[in-house]
This record gives C-alpha cells, structure tokens and sequence, in this order.
C-alpha cells in the first residue's frame, strides 16, 4: 500500500464544523458515507454527511473537500444542497459500523475473536482526494461501546470481518464495486449490455459524479434512459456534474417540456453555460466546444499555469494548453490574448509571466465553424484543442479532440466492446 499521507478517527471529525474556503461556515459533519469494495479492497469513503444551517443534512463528496485538520473541514465551497438519501450500496461510518460486533480475522482468514468496534480511522491516499478505511479501534469481549471492561487495541482493516463484499455476488452493490476499479468507458460498456432493470439498479447506486463520466461514455438512447429513471433532482444534479457540452448533448435529445424542466433545476451558472451551447448548431465548433478550458489572466505565472494543468479532474486534450484572456476568467472571457502549450510551460523557469510566453500567432475558431473545418484545422496544425472565440473577442470555450472524434466516427461506435482488445470476454453480459 501507498505511504499514507493523511489518517483521522472518524469519532474526531463528528460534529466538526465544515467551512468554505472564504472562512464562513458550511455547516457540521454527522456522518461519514463509505462503499464496501471487492477484491481485498478497504472500504472506500464516499463523503460526508453535512447537517447545514436549516438543519437539513446533505451529502459532500470527498472530491470536494480540500482539508481535514485542527478540528475543522474545509471545501472547495461547491456545495449541493439537496437533502441526502443514503443509497442501498452506501454504509453510514458512525451509524452503522461504530458498536458493530465483528470478529477478528487470523492469518488463515479464520473468523476468531469476536470484538467491538469502537473508531474507525480514515486515510488519504497520496496525490488524490481519495479516503479510505485504514484501521479499527476495538475492543475484545461481548460489551458495548460504553463497557469498560475487555482489552482494546487498534488491528488493520482486513484484521476485521464483515467489511468487504464477495467477489463472485453478482447484486448492484457488488457490480458497483467491481465497476469502480475501470474506467469510465469500460463501465458504460459492462452497462451497455445489462438488462434495462438492472442497468437503472447500477445507475441509482453510482455517486453523482462517477454516474456523469459514465453516461458521457454511452449511446444517446442509453443516456436518454438512464436520465429518465432517475428522480428529477438528481437528474439535475449529474447533469452539473457532466462536462457542459455533453450535458447539452443529452438534453438536446430530451423532449422540450423535460429540458426546460431540467434546466430550471440545475445552478444557474451550470444551466447558462449549457444554454448557450445548446444555442449553436450542434456540428460547429460552438455546439462542439467545452466552456471549461483552463483560463489564465496575463499576471498569470509559469507555476500558476502548471498547478491548474496537474489537477486530476481534467482531461489530457483539456490539459494540453491553457489559455491567456483578459479579465473576466470565466467564459465568456475577456479579450482572448492567446494560447500556451504544455511543452512551453515546461521549458521556462516557474517564475515567467504566461504572457510573456503566449503564442498569439495562431487564429482562433469562430463559434460557427464547421466540423469539417474544425478537424482540418487540428490536424493541420497539430493540436488536440483549440480555443473558440467570438467577434468581441471573447474567449467562448475550446474544442477538443475527443469531442471531434465523436462526431466523425460511425454512430454506433461506442456499441464496440474494448474488452475484446485484450481476448476477454465484455464485463457485464452475465448480468442480463
């Protein structure tokens, strides 16, 4: 296992307060959310159960959670605020797992001793957000929590019984876990090929922001049926957490009642940036582009530029390059001044302003280019993005390889099985 960066006992984050990074409290943790996982794999901690002002308590992906230190947590501030509903694959850490009698596993993966369990202790992973469970603090004998008497000691994870699932179970909480060790496409393929039932089970039990990586990766009808089972809120909710120009394809296939409808849900920022996507022709590189390239102001440093290139959450056509606008940094930008490709930034000292580096010689797509000029343009110039500005001259988005490739290719594309790269049956067809 990996060097453990961070560990906490969850018993010391319950009733912490959660802060936003301006310093205003969010509200305070009551729960932790953890999924059993496959594979000799330590439970994996999902968010947190935040109680926030109104008394409601809502969920807070750990993705979102940038500190957990001297009796408080802090968030990146993104905060949804629909009510929290545990899930059938979901386990509660301070409601389900603290007074649970286990017992002990030997070497011979023996069930012996029964205990307590009195703390769980928490660890990060290095480089990642990702939590998990790390070790148990228990106590031998049949008492409580509150019995004194039995002796206690701190034993690995896997030391316990009853806190992964079995390799073979073939239940949406198994196929979940199984899901969460592939990627993104090969998990809307394995969804792909299970039954209607059983593909909408799996889907209700994925997080919200696994669920958006997977629906961008499946055909259009699968996509449209997904969404449609779920409740409308939830809906919405994944919708913000897919990239804005898949979030506009999907709903560009919706009915117009179910999109406004949608759309009236989502934040308002989300909605208006899918608005305006939805507003251009789907095959120009208006309808193609993404409105989240990464935007950097000209005071911009070297360092600043590789800090917003290294985070994990984007892609590689996206983190190829960034690009230097004038105030505001949001798109719609200010002027567009240019762009700089990652082999620049690697080549000059951390301290170097992006401007003085920007390469401006390049002309940017208008929104209404069309994809064939749009695929002609990356390839005769070289690039896997490219920035799409408007008559002001206002940064309005890039356009990626990724999405161009989905246009070009044949519409059932995504229906190959890539698991047959590898001689390996598809993941998923035993569950029809």
């Amino acid at each position: 296992m990996a060097a453990v960066t961070h560990r906490v006992f969850v018993s010391h984050l319950s009733g912490v307060p959660v802060f936003d990074p301006n310093g205003d409290q969010v509200g305070r943790v009551r729960d932790l959310v953890a999924m059993l996982r496959v594979g000799g794999r330590p439970p994996r901690i999902l968010g947190l159960v935040v109680e926030v002002i109104s008394r409601r308590r809502i969920f807070l992906p750990m993705t979102r959670v940038t500190g957990v230190e001297s009796g408080q947590v802090i968030t990146t501030g993104v905060v949804n605020m629909r009510r929290f509903e545990q899930r059938p694959t979901e386990r509660l850490v301070l409601g389900e797992f603290l007074d649970r009698r286990v017992r002990l596993v030997d070497g011979n993966d023996q069930e012996g001793e029964e205990v307590t369990v009195l703390d769980v202790a928490i660890q990060q992973l290095p480089a990642r957000r990702d939590w998990e469970i790390d070790k148990y603090f228990v106590r031998k004998g049949r008492g409580g929590a509150l019995r004194r008497k039995g002796e206690t000691l701190t034993v690995e994870w896997s030391a316990v019984s009853g806190f992964s699932l079995d390799e073979h179970g073939q239940g949406a909480e198994n196929l979940v876990a199984t899901f969460e060790r592939l990627r993104p496409t090969d998990v809307a393929n394995a969804l792909h090929h299970l039954s209607p039932k059983r593909r909408a089970e799996v889907a209700a039990a994925l997080d919200d922001d696994r669920l958006a990586d997977v629906l961008e990766e499946l055909p259009e009808d699968d996509q449209v049926e997904i969404i449609g089972k779920l409740a409308e809120e939830r809906a919405a909710d994944v919708l913000e957490a897919m990239d804005p120009d898949d979030a506009a394809d999907l709903l560009s296939e919706l009915p117009e009642e179910d999109k406004e409808r949608l759309l009236e849900l989502m934040r308002p920022d989300d909605a208006a940036d899918v608005r305006r996507l939805l507003s251009y022709e789907e095959r120009t590189a208006g309808g193609l582009m993404t409105t989240e390239p990464i935007v950097l102001r000209p005071d911009a440093t070297v360092a600043d530029a590789l800090a917003r290139v290294r985070q994990q959450d984007l892609s590689p056509a996206l983190a190829a390059q960034v690009y230097v606008c004038r105030s505001p940094d949001e798109t719609p930008t200010g002027k567009y001044l240019g762009t700089v490709h990652f082999q620049r930034l690697l080549r000059d000292p951390p301290f170097t302003l992006v401007s003085s580096i920007v390469d401006s010689d390049l002309v940017p797509l208008p929104p209404d280019t069309p994809l064939p000029l749009v695929t002609s343009y990356l390839a005769a110039y070289n690039m896997v993005s490219a920035p799409v500005v408007d008559e002001s001259g206002s940064l309005l988005g890039a356009v990626t390889v990724d999405d161009v490739l989905d246009h070009l290719l044949p519409d059932d594309w995504r229906e190959t099985d890539l698991t047959d790269l590898h001689g390996e049956e598809g993941i998923g067809r035993g569950g029809r």
